[in-house]
């Protein structure tokens, strides 16, 4: 895969490789853009190789490392434009953790990866993402100060995944007033993919406002801990997408719009926390709006968990008051790429983008005036 002329790659100020032989370790970090303050973005922890599991190993490793570095780059580029558009003082940026968390995920491991955290010297914050665990970031923070999304120390907001949910949940009922000139959600059937942390909040979330709910999951423990707490129908994992629903919500990994599945959806919105939703920029987003199928941008309506870790890297006191009000601007601010995309004619997501990049340009002019 071509790097510095891809487009995953565009503009990135740093992206370092880290392996400890003692652990095992093999990570990733990228630094996207600093312009609006230190680099901050989850941790996810992924055995790459195991999706070219039918390849021999030498080339499933090789192409698992291929996607470790794609999906680094793209979800550090996604940070930067989530906090830019959330209104954070927060950069963009993200690692990778190659491997089988079940099998590397000790201590020592982490503590390796604290390290390499630890070499940027603040100019990357660490992250919850998937794979990760707040345990297992404690175990990182050991080694370095740059971990956030902590539960111990005195700034320590916990896991992010309630206030993601939150953040979700505004954006689908923001969607469905938009698309489907609803003001709540009785009625309105949402098919969420995905039901682990983020998942199972907004399910509930979901219920309380009156929503009929449908749900798919490969982890049959979260299917059963989401019907514990209420009714829910069960479709397949690998039909959720083209549920017969009036929202399609991804909260799994990202990829799922493709030219594959676009044909087979039947929602009429698409708004959910997974990230990379989007196979290729532009060109999904497009053929959803050709269809009249409204997307709300995933790094726009996923920022909820992010805006609640800011005041930690900052280490300033924790205000849930504060943090709530942030999140449920999150409907607002698809409102207005909603409007812009109906406006111009043009993919939500493109309309997304171009905002997130005049904020952030904007920022590294000012620093660069500063510095003058």
């Amino acid at each position: 895969m071509p790097v510095f002329d891809s487009r995953s790659f565009m503009d990135h100020e740093n992206v370092s490789f880290f392996s400890d032989a003692k652990t095992g370790l093999k990570a990733i970090i990228a630094v996207h853009s600093t312009a609006l303050g230190p680099a901050t973005g989850g941790t996810r922890f992924w055995d790459y190789a195991a999706i070219h599991k039918s390849a021999p190993s030498d080339v499933a490793q090789t192409r698992g490392e291929q996607d470790a570095v794609y999906d680094v780059l793209r979800l550090s580029r996604g940070m930067s434009y989530k906090n830019a558009m959330a209104g954070l003082r927060l950069g963009g940026g993200k690692s990778v953790i190659i491997g089988n968390p079940k099998k590397l995920a000790t201590d020592e491991f982490m503590q390796a990866f604290g390290r390499a955290v630890n070499t940027l010297g603040g100019a990357y914050y660490a992250a919850e993402d998937v794979g990760t665990s707040v345990p297992m970031l404690e175990a990182a923070a050991t080694a370095t100060p740059y971990v956030c999304g902590l539960d111990s120390g005195e700034h320590g907001t916990g896991d992010p995944s309630p206030h993601t949910a939150l953040g979700v949940f505004t954006g689908i009922q923001a969607s469905v007033r938009h698309k489907l000139g609803q003001n709540d959600l009785t009625g309105i059937k949402v098919a969420v993919q995905g039901v682990g942390h983020v998942g199972h909040a907004l399910v509930n979330h979901l219920r309380e406002a009156g929503a009929q709910v449908l749900i798919a999951d490969i982890v049959d423990a979260h299917i059963e801990a989401v019907l514990a707490d209420g009714p829910a129908t069960v479709v397949a994992p690998d039909a959720i997408h083209a549920a017969d629903c009036d929202v399609y919500a991804p909260c799994a990994l990202g990829g799922t719009l493709n030219p594959k599945s676009l044909p087979e959806i039947q929602a009429k919105i698409i708004a959910g926390a997974a990230n990379n939703q989007l196979e290729t920029e532009g060109v999904e987003d497009e053929a959803l709006r050709k269809r009249g199928i409204l997307y709300a941008p995933d790094y726009v309506i996923n920022a909820g968990g992010i805006t609640a870790i800011e005041t930690e890297v900052y280490k300033e006191p924790k205000n849930e008051a504060a943090t709530r009000t942030k999140v449920l601007r999150i409907g607002d601010t698809l409102t207005r790429i909603f409007e812009a995309s109906d406006k111009e004619g043009r993919p939500t997501g493109v309309i997304a983008n171009e905002m997130a990049e005049r904020i952030i340009s904007a920022a590294k002019e000012a620093k660069l005036k500063a510095a003058e």
